[in-house]
């Protein structure tokens, strides 16, 4: 069995990383699988790429097609051409496309015109906000593949009122926390803890990137003055992407409980995440991690699609207007955040999960198109 994994954005690398770990150790025991690894340079940084492959341990790509500039448009199209001469010289049986990136939609539209099976991991998960790029590759990508591996059941019962037959999703839990769990012990101290003299519980950790929160000067400015004046003082650590930081160097913004730093490595992230009183952030992923470290989070949009860390997790949707931010905030400092869980089957053992499958479902012996779902941890 051959399998092509594709990669494209930092999101990417903590999903692949436990999966070819899987694939090497069903290697190990004898199966016959065997993969490539396509990374389509769609994040180009140094920070966004080759760190966190150096962190995670995942083996150098067997090719970076290196379309990491341009519009969304122009992403697309350069992936999809990249990708098709890549499928015509290394055909595989399935193609594993992993989350929402550009690259996920870009690569499962290229294999499927190529009649090659496309498996979606993350697949069915919807924040019903089409004005989210991500929004439209999800939508994309599941309506044209062929197998589909679920974080939650929410995402799976979402796919099956699209019309997707039962028999080819699964319920496998989330390879990101795969990630999470396996590197916990890993995570690095950054610099800037004792530069700044952090301490744990002590400080907040910040993470923006939507262009609705970054790109407008006045915007980001108005975000940051109401998270600096409603966290009683304590440092604010913001790693800050260097187009943002142009943005706020324009207008000379700086305050003394605010600290820029550049983006931080993996290891060196999750140690701020785990050490800090709370995390504010309007990505999708982070919330995951939080739920699962417990570390209260406020998420600065309107919907999300992951509602599995608001209902169970220690996640709280603020919205996008700043002001929103104060009654959490006030939760937080009086020691009052709600309790919180940790979602089914996010154990650490869902890549082992997905390579069973795909074991199964391409092993000539062995067709199980038909099996009863969703797939649990029997699997």
């Amino acid at each position: 069995m051959k399998i092509t994994i594709v990669s494209g954005a930092r999101p990417n690398f903590m999903k692949i990383a436990p999966i070819i770990r899987a694939i090497q150790s069903a290697q190990a025991s004898g199966k016959d699988i065997h993969y490539r690894l396509v990374h389509t340079g769609q994040h180009y940084d140094k920070k966004m790429s080759e760190d966190f492959f150096e962190q995670l341990n995942i083996p150098t790509p067997d090719v970076n097609l290196g379309c990491g500039s341009g519009s969304q448009a122009e992403q697309t199209g350069a992936v999809m051409m990249k990708f098709e001469c890549e499928l015509l010289e290394h055909r595989p049986n399935i193609v594993l496309v992993v989350g929402d990136v550009t690259s996920t939609m870009a690569c499962t539209i290229t294999a499927k015109k190529l009649c090659i099976d496309v498996a979606h991991v993350e697949a069915g998960i919807r924040s019903g906000d089409m004005t989210m790029p991500e929004e439209v590759n999800r939508m994309v990508t599941d309506s044209i593949c062929d197998y589909f591996f679920t974080t939650t059941e929410s995402a799976f019962k979402q796919l099956q009122k699209n019309g997707i037959d039962g028999s080819r999703i699964y319920f496998v839990g989330n390879t990101m926390i795969d990630t999470l769990y396996y590197n916990i012990d890993r995570i690095i101290q950054p610099d800037i803890w004792e530069e700044n003299h952090l301490s744990r519980g002590k400080y907040f950790l910040v993470t923006l990137h939507r262009p609705s929160n970054v790109d407008n000067v006045i915007n980001l400015k108005n975000l940051l003055d109401v998270i600096l004046r409603n966290t009683n003082g304590l440092p604010v650590i913001f790693p800050i992407h260097p187009r943002t930081k142009k943005i706020l160097d324009s207008i000379s913004y700086a305050k003394p409980n605010l600290i820029q730093t550049d983006p931080l490595g993996y290891l060196q992230f999750v140690y701020l995440m785990k050490n800090a009183k709370a995390v504010i952030t309007d990505s999708g992923g982070i919330t995951e991690e939080t739920t699962v470290l417990k570390v209260p989070c406020l998420t600065l949009r309107n919907s999300t699609e992951r509602p599995e860390t608001v209902s169970i997790g220690s996640n709280e949707l603020v919205g996008i207007n700043p002001s929103n931010l104060k009654p959490y905030l006030h939760k937080l400092h009086n020691g009052i955040w709600k309790p919180s869980g940790i979602p089914p089957l996010w154990d650490g053992k869902t890549a082992e999960r997905i390579i069973t499958l795909l074991i199964k479902l391409y092993s000539p012996v062995s067709i199980v198109h038909s099996v009863a779902i969703p797939i649990r941890a029997e699997i």
